[in-house]
Parts: structure tokens; sequence; C-alpha cells
């Protein structure tokens, strides 16, 4: 008798298809002596259509709302139905004994297969394969050590609880919103909080008054000295007040009345999760979220260089220690050969900072396996993601920066003047830092807010506030002239719109945007990891891009007149990260077997009524702010010009039309002047690039410019460009919004 694999994707089904000897070819399965190996494609099975229950939820009425069915159904998806049944008929085989479940080690990993399961009806035992990478040690490690798979059962209970919550509530909610003012609306438990925050930002930004702040540095021995008021602050409001102690002091005597010198240590940051990886590729090199996330899994499922990405955890367990060596070994590739080398002669030293098994749940940090990886085979976006996931690994397991820290305070005429140096003793895991900055990497790229502008090697001396690049030495009692100084002034200043990177952190930590939450439930949502999962917030906000409630400007995201007016159309309820708090709050005692599914799903159906009810009640309309005076080619009404994540876009403003024609769309080409992307508009021989410093230029003498100089895209390059713009236009935006919703993960 043979067992049953069923992986999430087909890369990890042949990987361990290879592992397991199993090389007989199938349609869709890989089968050995002992084993067959098959997979999903993702989710191959879903929660049901609401128009699969029955003709009176076949249309948007609200009469017929709320849908809430006695049983929430699930159906299998029709794109990938023909792998549905190649799993279905390898479970039923009479020769297949046991059923292995080897999909993602999580919540959704979890549902993937116990959906398909569920659905075929079959009934066979169950195991459990629990691992975080798939390189061939990990897969035989994970094979002998198999798990019954009914500890999993309050895990799947969670799982199918949250799908069915965000089912009712979700697409209840959206149907209510829809119909009620005829316009593609949409709100969620997630979503909506989401655009909560940017709007909180927003208005926190509008209504922020600069205020004017001033500082002081006297020239003495031939260094700059800073002033200090009385509550140790380099800054006063108070003009007066600073220019008195200028003039009090210039051509005035100060004495050394203080001389510190400490002995500092800096600490290299925690692992990465997802979420900081995404921040930091955002911050660095602009990467989406969605698209950190892809080249992840790209390095995780193909090249098998990282491990699982979609984990919130920057810690790892104390098992993973032994493997460090190994690890050192794959990623001695490149800039940090020499790194490696030196750390595999000692051995490795783990403490608190990065193992702690309390710290880790379903899945440990992201780290480099023991795979090694060829980077002239990575693309340009996989190669940047996995030198961060390297060098981070690398950080935690050299040594502390240690220097020596000296600060000089002077006093003159009753006034505190400080200055401060550092000297480098052991760069420890600094040397990383000045290593990327030997090859030439951006500077941007070794920010780090604990010791932020120094690249020094053992010995040199660095000071913050200096004026000729080293700090003389003092003695207590010491006299200095102060023979001029300059005071100087700056401005308070608002806090930043979002980026992708600064957004994905308030989504993570959203606490202080919930302002009458209680402290348990404030708890709840940072232990739990905040809106949305790691693996899901990349899709919620590209949803939010393409339902154009949100836009880009330069790296910044701005609520668009729709997002906005939708806060104000949604039910409070749905506004709050305090509903993910409750929610999590619940699963997680479902998960951990303290609480009964049916309980919680009693909460959401009570929930969802009110929900519409409330819409159905509210007095509020909708306004459309972006009509042009272009009539869609499909009905004739007048349609809306949107500004999409990458370009501009017309579309029909009849939900059920769906009509959308692509005006512009942001490129990769640089703009010859000011070297900012620019955006392709245009049809046929029409079709100009333009950027917003003002250049204008043709498709064709940009082509010409580009092959005459050698480099740029090639023709082949702009035909496939230009085909993905007219399928995008193709695509109704009615059709998608239906489809997102309705398999939507929040």
């Amino acid at each position: 008798m043979k067992s049953l694999v069923i992986a999430e994707k087909p890369s990890v089904g042949r990987d361990i298809a290879r592992v397991l000897g199993c090389k007989q070819g199938g349609n869709g399965y890989l089968e050995g002596k002992d084993y067959v190996v098959t997979w999903a494609l993702g989710h191959l099975v879903e929660l049901a259509d609401p128009e699969s229950y029955g003709d009176q939820w076949k249309e948007w009425k609200m009469e017929t709302l709320p849908m809430l069915p006695e049983h929430l159904e699930i159906q299998v998806i029709k794109k990938t139905g023909r792998q549905y049944q190649t799993v279905k008929t390898q479970m039923y085989r009479k020769d297949i004994a046991k059923i292995i479940i080897a999909t993602d080690a999580g919540r959704e990993g979890e549902l993937v297969a116990r959906w398909i399961i569920q659905k075929s009806g079959v009934k066979k035992p169950m195991k459990r394969l629990w691992i975080s990478s798939v390189t061939d040690k990990a897969i035989r490690q994970g094979f002998s050590n198999l798990r019954d798979a009914r500890e999993y059962q309050n895990l799947y209970e969670a799982a199918v609880a949250r799908a069915e919550a965000d089912w009712l509530v979700g697409l209840n909610a959206t149907r209510a919103l829809t119909v009620k003012h005829n316009a593609q609306l949409s709100c969620g438990r997630v979503q909506t909080p989401t655009l909560a925050m940017i709007a909180k930002r927003e208005a926190q930004i509008k209504s922020f008054q600069p205020k004017a702040y001033y500082s002081l540095k006297m020239i003495g021995e031939g260094v700059s000295w800073s002033w200090k008021s009385t509550n140790n602050s380099s800054t006063t409001f108070s003009k007066e007040e600073i220019k008195k102690v200028m003039e009090q002091v210039t051509n005035e005597t100060a004495v050394v009345s203080e001389i510190q010198k400490k002995q500092q240590k800096s600490y290299a940051p925690s692992l990465y999760d997802l979420t900081s990886l995404q921040q930091d590729a955002n911050r660095m090199f602009g990467f989406s979220a969605k698209q950190t996330l892809d080249y992840m899994q790209s390095l995780y499922e193909r090249h098998k260089g990282v491990t699982y990405p979609r984990t919130d955890s920057r810690f790892l367990t104390a098992d993973i220690v032994e493997t460090i060596p190994e690890r050192l070994k794959a990623c001695r590739v490149g800039i940090y050969a020499p790194i490696c080398g030196k750390l595999l002669k000692t051995p490795i030293k783990a403490n608190k900072s990065f193992v702690d098994d309390r710290k880790v749940s379903d899945h440990h940090a992201i780290i480099p396996t023991e795979q090694s990886v060829n980077l002239k085979e990575l693309e340009y976006g996989e190669r940047k993601i996995y030198e961060l996931v390297v060098s981070r690994f690398l950080s935690v397991l050299l040594p502390p920066c240690q220097y020596q820290q000296t600060e000089v305070t002077a006093v003159c005429k009753g006034e505190c003047f400080s200055l401060k140096g550092r000297i480098i003793e052991q760069q420890g895991w600094q040397e990383i830092k000045v290593l990327q900055k030997e090859a030439g990497m951006e500077a941007e790229e070794f920010y780090d807010e604990d010791f932020d502008t120094e690249f020094a090697k053992p010995g040199e001396k660095l000071s913050i506030e200096q004026v000729n690049g080293s700090i003389p030495e003092f003695s207590k009692g010491q006299k200095i002239l102060f023979s001029s100084g300059k005071l100087t002034e700056g401005k308070t200043k608002p806090p930043k719109p979002f980026t992708e990177a600064t957004l994905l952190a308030a989504m993570e930590n959203p606490v202080k945007y919930m302002e009458n939450a209680d402290q348990k439930l404030k708890k709840t949502l940072g232990e739990t990891g905040g809106l949305g999962t790691v693996a899901t917030r990349a899709d919620i906000i590209e949803k939010l891009f393409h339902s154009f409630m949100i836009e880009k400007r330069d790296q910044y995201i701005h609520l668009t007149s729709k997002g906005r007016q939708v806060l104000e159309l949604a039910p409070q309820g749905l506004t709050s990260p305090e509903l993910t708090a409750k929610w999590e709050q619940e699963l997680s005692e479902i998960a951990g077997g303290k609480t009964k599914k049916k309980d919680f799903e009693a909460e959401i159906r009570a929930y969802t009524v009110d929900i519409v009810k409330d819409i159905q009640a509210s007095a509020k309309t909708y306004r459309h702010e972006n009509l042009t005076n272009k009539k869609c080619p499909e009905c004739g009404k007048l349609m809306l010009e949107v500004n999409h994540k990458n370009g501009k876009m017309l579309v029909c403003q009849d939900r059920e039309c769906g009509y959308r024609k692509t005006l512009s769309k942001i490129t990769n080409a640089r703009c010859p002047q000011c070297h900012k992307k620019m955006e392709l508009a245009g049809e046929g021989d029409n079709r100009k690039f333009f950027c917003a410093c003002g250049y204008r230029e043709k498709l064709s003498a940009f082509e010409k410019r580009k092959k005459e100089s050698g480099g740029g895209v090639s023709k082949k390059d702009v035909s496939r460009y230009m085909n993905k713009m007219k399928q995008e236009a193709k695509e109704p935006v009615n059709q998608a919004f239906a489809d997102a919703f309705a398999k939507l993960k929040l």
C-alpha cells in the first residue's frame, strides 16, 4: 500500500517527489514505490458563490440581504477543476492507504488541503508534514517525524471560521453598499480599517501647524559645541531665549565641567519576518509588498535558497542552531564569502537576541537554507531580496559593534554646551555595512537608527558634532573661548504620508488607531499580528489600488475620493482595527480548543444582520467626483477617470457594464532630463512618453534613441508591454471586482 502526499503547489510537490523517489510521471502527480505525490494550485476549493444557493441571490438586490445560508457550502474552483479531479482520483485509489497533508504549515495551508479532502468525501487516515523549508534535508526530516493530522483539527476549525466570517461580513456589506449607491463599493474588516488609517494620517497632515524651533552652535577650540537647555534638549521654541544665550556667551570663556567616556555596544537588528522584509525592500528598492512576496516565493520554491516566507516571527528555534554552519557554507557567495568563512572558523554563539522557542509559533524567521544559490541565475529582484536575507542572517551571528563614546560638557555664563565623538573599537556586525559600502551599494541600505551615519574601521575617530573631523583632547577645568556662534532655525514637520513600507508597519501594529478599545483588545491585536496576516497584507494593498480607493503619488499613498466616501458610508464597526482584534482573539481560542466554532459563527451572523440594516437605513449618498465628458462605448454612460497604481484609466461608472480603457502606464523607461520614470500614453503611432518635468518623446523616437545608444528596451519588450496594456483594458471591472470579493482572504 502507498501513501498519497498533497502539496500546496507543483514546485513543492516535485521537490517532495524527487526526495521520496517518485519518478513515474502522471498528469498532475508523480509516483514511486511507496508514495504518490500530487498538489494543489493554491486553493482548489473555495466557499461557494452566493449565486449557487439559489435564484434569490443571483441578482444584487437589497431585499435579498442579508445572505445567511444555513450552512456555508464549498465548491471546486472552475479554473483549477482539472487538477482537483486529479487529486480526487488519487485519493480514491485502492492502493492508497493513507493521506499525508504537505501543504504550507499554517492556518491557510491547513485549509487548502482539508477543503479538498472534505469536498471529495474521502475517508482515510491522515498524517501531517510540518516543515519550514523545502530543502532535501528538511523534507527528509519532516517525513521521519510525521504528525497525526488530528493534532491540527482545531487549527482547521479556526481557518474555516475565519473564511466563513469574511464571506458573511464582506460579501453582505459589499453587496449592500454597491446596491444602495449603484457604484462599485466594497468594505471588509481589514481593507476598510486600512483605509481609515490612511485617512487619519492625511487628517494629521492637513491639520498640522508648523512651529519654528531654534538651536545654537558655538565655535571653540576649532570645533562646534551644541547648546543644551535645562531639560537636555538642543532646541527651543523661543527665539528670544536662544538669541539672549548667544549674546551672553559670544567672546566669553567656557569651562570644561565634565568629560564622560563610555563603552557602548550597537546590536544588529532582528532577523526578518515577511513584513519587515517587505518594508526594507520597499524603502531600499521601491519594491511593492506583492513584488517582495513574489520574489520570496521564487527563492523559496524554485531556488530553495530561503526558508518559508510567510512568517510573522523574527526568531529561530533552538533546533535550528546546529544547522547554521551548513547554511553559512551555502550562502558563502558574492561579497559575503569572507564573513561566512570567518564565522565558520569559530563556534556559533546562539543567544536570546535571535533564538527563542517561545517567540516562534508556526514558522521561524526568514533565513538562508542549507542549499547554495547561483547568484547568476537570480533575477534582479530575487538577488536583492536574497542578499537582504543573507546580510541580516550574518549580522545576528556577528558580535555587537563596540565603540567608545566621549561627551564633553562645557559651561559658559550658566549655559551648558556639549560635544560628542565616537571611536570604533570593534566593528562587529557593522563589518557587513562597511563591506556593502565598499562594494558600491546604496547608502540607504545601511541605515540604522542606533548607529546611523558611521562606516568606520577600528581606531578611526568619528564625531557627530564637529568641524574638522576629530575631537581634541580636553581636561576638566580647561578654558575655551567661544569666538563665534551660529543660530539655526527649523520648523516642525508633519508626519509623512504612508508609503507601502510604512503602511505595512501600521497594518502590523495598528493599536494607536484604536481610540476606544480596551487594553486587552489592543494586546490581542499586537500579539496576533495586527490587520491581516503576513501572507495577505500585500494582497489587501493591491486590492485597494485595483478598486481605485487608494492611489500613488510618487512613492506616497493617498486616498481617492472613492476611498474617502467608502469610509463615510461603511458601518462604523468595519472602519476600526477593533473588529479584527476581537476576531483574532476568538480565532486563537478556537485554534487552542478553548472556544467552539459554532459560538463564533452565531456572533458573526448577528453582526452581519446589524451591518446590513445600518447600510439600508443610512441617508448618506455617494457621488462620483471624477466624471469625464467621455462616453462609454458599451453603454453610453459617462466614464470615470481613475488613477491606477501604475497609471491612469477610464472606467465606466455603471457597475454592470464594467468597460475600462487604459490611458497611460508608468514604465521603467527613464527621462533623459531628470531620470524619473516616464508614462506612456496614446494609441497607435501617436503613443508618447511624457515626464512630470515636462519632457515629451514619441515612442518611435524613444526606440530609435535607445537603439542608437545600444541600451534600453527592445521592440519585443515594448510589444509585450503594449499587449499587456490591451489585455488589462479588456478585463471587465465588475467581474474582477466580483472575483476579488468572492475569493477575498482578509
